[in-house]
């Protein structure tokens, strides 16, 4: 077992944790002091336990609306995943540009051209 010293409010506690939890523990610690530590600054010095109560009750707080949102969400994730898949939609994206038609037009009247060219010079 690992013990910690943690601050919450102001306040130093000894804790015990298991090995390797101690991250976890820190990370709790932090969150109930973020809560604590605007009740001290508001009221001042609290006892002990009742600031731990009220630090606690802000937290679980929190952390409830956290999970209504939570719900909410996977209920939404739920009622999308439920749903058929879109039909895909077709689109037809011309391969040949409309310009290569004219161009390769141009080049079989300059080939038959040439054509008639090389026909003159060989019947000469």
């Amino acid at each position: 077992m690992a013990e910690l010293e943690i601050t919450i409010g102001g306040r130093n506690f000894m804790v015990a944790c298991q090995e390797g939890e101690d991250h976890f523990l820190r990370t709790a610690a932090a969150m109930l002091d973020t809560e604590a530590q605007p009740l001290v600054t508001q009221m001042g010095r609290l006892p002990e336990a009742r600031m731990l109560l009220m630090a606690g009750l802000m937290l679980a707080d929190r952390t409830a609306s956290v999970e209504d949102q939570l719900r909410v969400l996977k209920a939404r994730v739920q009622e999308l995943e439920s749903q058929p898949a879109p039909e895909p939609q077709r689109i037809e994206i011309p391969v040949i540009p409309p310009q290569i038609p004219e161009t390769l037009a141009e080049i079989a009247a300059r080939a038959e051209a040439l054509a008639d060219r090389v026909d003159e010079v060989a019947s000469r």
